[in-house]
């Protein structure tokens, strides 16, 4: 444990990365699966088989699949962002970090998106109809009666689809940034007789992290049960 001690700043700065790295993805991630639900539960039949197909292609490609494309084959195609360079303290956002980001997004949020159509599968058919009775549109129905059901009932399968997404942070070591699995790798082999120590201290490290997010999730769920 002395080399973990030793190192503290860099090892907070790399649980920062993380965290960050969840935290900027979690919030995208739940905007693209709430877009891509109310794709695929709407009218619009090009829409829907459009979203239907996102889902199941990227949902069942490897998301380290999805990382090489955006590291390797996208910038071949004018896809990349290299312009990203931004400096806030200790924390360096570039064109690495964003790549994390959109990859981390695009694969969660086809998860997010599967445990929101379990929460909408959940609202009563007859109280959508009675929106539309009343006059409102599929827009309407939708961000007034069905989605706040849908989340509230969704709530369990959406908080493990971000617990998936924490722990999928660890992808981004192979790519460039020095987050938590990236700083233990160097560790572990700039001290190899401390690797067990080191391996410890970083799983718990991650565990703590999955329970914060759990007791989060616990929390809303409790709040937002319904009767």
């Amino acid at each position: 444990m002395d080399a973990v001690l030793e190192s503290l700043p860099d090892v907070f700065r790399a649980f920062g990365y993380t965290v960050l790295l969840f935290l900027v993805s979690g919030v995208f991630s739940l905007i693209g699966g709430t877009l891509l639900v109310a794709m695929r539960v709407g009218p619009v039949s090009v829409l829907n088989k459009a979203a239907a197909t996102y889902v199941t292609l990227v949902r069942n490609t490897p998301l380290l699949a999805v990382f090489f494309f955006f590291s390797f084959a996208a910038p071949k195609i004018g896809i990349n962002f290299k312009w990203v360079d931004v400096h806030i303290g200790t924390f360096d956002f570039t064109s690495f970090f964003s790549t994390a980001v959109v990859a981390l997004t695009l694969y969660t949020s086809t998860f997010v998106c599967e445990a929101l159509r379990s929460g909408v599968n959940a609202v009563p058919l007859g109280q959508a109809e009675a929106a539309r009775a009343i006059g409102l549109p599929f827009s309407g129905v939708m961000r007034a009666v069905v989605l706040p059901q849908a989340f509230r009932a969704s709530v369990p399968p959406v908080a493990s689809a971000l617990i998936a997404l924490l722990k999928n942070t660890s992808v981004a070591a192979v790519f460039g940034v020095i987050e938590a699995a990236s700083q233990m790798k160097i560790m572990t082999n700039n001290n190899a007789d401390e690797r067990w120590g080191i391996f410890i201290a970083f799983a718990l490290g991650y565990v703590l992290l999955v329970e914060v997010v759990s007791l989060a999730a616990g929390t809303l769920e409790r709040r937002w049960r319904i009767a």
